[in-house]
């Protein structure tokens, strides 16, 4: 069985290099689809040897996503962003999952954290995967790196991704930025966690979340959300109120001391900044 490693990047010279040295030992193939980086993203991976296609950066990032799973020519396919590392035993697992080597998670507290995670995943976005015997995808547990550690409550960890997917059983709809893959066949969890080091810096989340909340006011116009009554009530005071009483108290996100007070209070401020940004550049 063929391992390929697909990404779709834009502007990422000071992640790309670390992704690809945590895989190159396992891939057969590397696929970088470049959305018209400006830096020297496109000359670190051709180092690497990886397959370089070039097109736009649209502002929906999952169509250069699927693109790049499209472009793959493995049996198997992990897709990445350029700011995750693999870590050397989430990588010999994944070889043993390619291989159809059995994946046990044996530890209880953690079987019953994916479990969770998947339910509340699927109870937002419906049943994932189909009843079929075979597996055809795997999420894998990511670990969260913020104000210098890594995030492991607060409702941020497994922060579950399907990542490991087989050729031609799994798509992006590339209808929503926060929608799941969609997979033909049983999805499976790896055990072994992936390193996400989205924000080594907080000025580094700020511009990250100046681009959500920028996609999310995009998401609220298709929705027609109203401008005035209850949803201004409810998106300025209701919605970052509830969500950091959730993720601070109810998800214990206070046990990650300071960092996890922070990612609480701002994960709560995504939705005024959101629909201030919604406000103020559509007509209502």
């Amino acid at each position: 069985m063929k391992l390929s490693i697909v990404l779709a990047v834009y502007n990422e010279e000071k992640n790309l290099a670390e992704c690809l040295k945590s895989i190159e030992h396992i891939a057969d193939e590397i696929v970088i689809v470049d959305g018209g980086s400006t830096d020297n993203t496109v000359e670190i991976a051709q180092k690497f040897g990886a397959r370089v296609i070039k097109t736009t950066n649209p502002p929906m990032f999952h169509i250069n996503k699927q693109k790049a799973l499209e472009a793959a020519k493995g049996d198997w396919i992990l897709h990445l962003d350029a700011d995750e590392r693999v870590a050397p035993a989430l990588a010999k697992q994944i070889q043993e999952a390619v291989k159809g080597y059995p994946i046990e998670i044996v530890d209880a507290k953690k079987q019953n954290l994916f479990i969770r995670h998947q339910q509340n995943i699927e109870a937002r976005d419906g049943k994932i995967g189909t009843d079929k015997s075979e597996i055809t995808a795997y999420f894998i547990p990511r670990l969260n790196f913020f104000l210098g550690g890594y995030l492991k409550h607060g409702g941020v960890y497994p922060d579950g991704e399907i990542r490991l997917v087989k050729k031609g059983k799994a798509y992006f709809p590339c209808k929503n930025v926060h929608e799941q893959m969609h997979i033909d066949g049983r999805v499976a969890w790896l055990s072994e966690d992936l390193i996400h080091m989205a924000d080594p810096t907080f000025s580094r989340y700020l511009m990250r979340a100046n681009r959500y909340t920028s996609l999310t006011a995009k998401e609220f116009e298709k929705q027609h959300i109203p401008k005035f009554g209850i949803s201004v009530f409810m998106y300025m005071f209701v919605k970052p109120f509830t969500t950091f009483l959730s993720l601070y108290f109810r998800h214990k996100g206070f046990l990650d001391g300071f960092p996890g007070f922070v990612w609480a209070v701002f994960s709560g401020l995504h939705f005024p900044l959101a629909y201030m940004k919604y406000w103020e550049n559509h007509d209502a």
